[in-house]
């Protein structure tokens, strides 16, 4: 069974002898951080019934229960204490949602069979919980990886986000900022678990002219350097002179155009980009043109390459260096 759902000694990792969880196996539940959970306890109660030797904290069901009480109403935007208020006096005190809001909380994101993880991300996030972000995202790359902690954890999360954004006009942008900022930079932190690869390719990354989005461009350049190949990240709008500037200043084997639109997809860029040469008379070489994002779905410029996923992108950069 894999780390999300390995039993040791028949007990979730975590769990007491009594059946009771740590407060670190009900931070990663519930995507709180720890922190966050001991000042509920001390400062308004919320906190486990009984605890082992008299000090160490061991959360019941029912104590899970009111903790995700108290999530669900501190995600809603009431404050702390008075959450702790609610949460203490009862069921009849938190079931109701309040006029005009859907019956499911803000603390239960609609990412159906994504990982417990990215649930739990999705909603420190909307709870503007930074420490429990930087934690989770943290286990999960250290867990799974890239590219899988970014397919099956961050994308999700950023969608269920972005969708909660969309469908509340232009309530929680701070929720989707807050929660991009913490990705990059837990990508921007990842570091080559080999050396480099002798001979491979050089990839050149931008987003193309007018192009805002970044992170899954960010999210190849993590995993590229990673695996020990050679990489350079240009980052959003790198305009159309410097970006040929760049080719021909680095010579890369691949340049990759990330689109998240139509509007900056644009075919003779990747033609223009395509046609650029270098080298000495005789032996002069062009780029392979890589189109990712979903800005180029539909008929491809002739020429290019477009991977489906980053794993699928990161396997085709891999052998470029022996053309």
């Amino acid at each position: 069974m894999g780390p999300s759902g390995s039993r040791t000694g028949g007990r979730s990792p975590g769990a007491a002898a009594d059946g009771g969880l740590t407060t670190g196996a009900v931070a990663r539940l519930l995507g709180v951080a720890p922190t966050t959970l001991r000042s509920w306890d001390r400062r308004y109660g919320i906190g486990p019934a009984a605890r082992e030797d008299g000090r160490h904290r061991r959360w019941t069901g029912a104590d899970i229960a009111a903790l995700r009480n108290m999530c669900r109403l501190t995600s809603a935007g009431l404050p702390p204490a008075e959450a702790a208020r609610a949460v203490l006096a009862g069921p009849r005190a938190t079931a109701a949602p309040e006029p005009g809001r859907t019956s499911r909380g803000l603390g239960e994101p609609p990412l159906g069979s994504a990982r417990r993880e990215c649930r739990g991300l999705a909603r420190a996030a909307l709870r503007l919980d930074a420490p429990a972000m930087e934690e989770l995202l943290t286990e999960v790359l250290d867990r799974y990886g890239l590219p899988a902690a970014w397919d099956e954890v961050m994308v999700p999360a950023l969608h269920a986000v972005g969708r909660r954004w969309e469908s509340a006009g232009e309530r929680y942008i701070e929720v989707e900022h807050l929660l991009s900022w913490h990705v990059s930079g837990a990508l921007r932190g990842v570091s080559a678990a080999r050396p480099p690869v002798p001979g491979a390719g050089l990839s050149l990354l931008a987003c193309a002219p007018g192009e805002t989005h970044t992170l899954a461009l960010e999210a190849l350049a993590a995993t590229l350097t990673q695996h020990g190949l050679p990489v350079r990240m240009f980052g959003a709008a790198l305009p159309v002179e410097a970006l040929e500037e760049a080719v021909r200043r680095t010579g890369p084997d691949a340049v990759v155009l990330w689109a998240q639109s139509r509007d900056t997809a644009s075919h003779a860029l990747a033609a223009r980009v395509g046609a650029i040469e270098w080298g000495v008379r005789g032996a002069r070489r062009r780029p392979v043109v890589f189109t990712v994002g979903p800005g180029w779905a539909g008929r491809q410029p002739p020429g290019t390459r477009h991977p489906h996923g980053l794993a699928d992108a990161v396997d085709a950069l891999a052998t470029l260096g022996a053309r």
